[in-house]
């Protein structure tokens, strides 16, 4: 169980929240893909925002926003989910968006070949592996961040270093 801490102040959204996380991470479940996790969770932030139940939890995506009713507005996968996965996703009438942390090349491949419904809504943002080495290389249990966003650029500060990336659409 990892406990992460985010000051959020995303100005290019308007979105300013103090998040307080505890997030497990599956023994089949890398650093790397649960920090990518946590930081769609974070970029994706709004009322409603959850994260799914995790990876034996098939139907389930990786972050998901619903509404009061529970309807699902937002659909966030995270990585390098399967073609038939985003079509289904894309059916519910959700927006998509897919957080991928390694080379998107293969993704973008399979959709040239294999069409999705409403393929031209779905978003697929790409976070440098730089940012999420770096992330890695110190991770504690108990993390502590200021995530700023602005002018499409991130900038991530735990304790005196700070580190800065663009999340940059596929």
């Amino acid at each position: 169980m990892y406990r992460i801490a985010i000051e959020l102040a995303d100005v290019d959204r308007s979105a300013y929240a103090t998040l307080d996380l505890r997030v497990a991470r599956h023994p089949s479940e890398s650093e790397r893909r649960m920090l990518a996790r946590v930081l769609a969770y974070a970029l994706e932030h709004e009322e409603g925002i959850d994260f799914g139940r995790g990876i034996g939890a098939t139907e389930d995506p990786a972050v998901w926003v619903k509404d009061l009713r529970g309807d699902v507005r937002a659909w966030i996968e995270v990585g390098q989910p399967s073609i038939d996965r985003l079509h289904k996703a894309s059916k519910r009438g959700a927006r998509v968006v897919v957080y991928a942390y390694a080379d998107p090349a293969p993704l973008l491949a399979e959709l040239a070949k294999s069409p999705i419904h409403r393929q031209e809504a779905l978003e697929i943002r790409v976070i440098p592996p730089a940012l999420l080495e770096a992330l890695e290389a110190s991770l504690t249990r108990n993390e502590a961040w200021t995530l700023t966003v602005s002018e499409g650029r991130l900038y991530l500060t735990r304790g005196a270093e700070t580190l800065e990336a663009t999340i940059a659409l596929a």
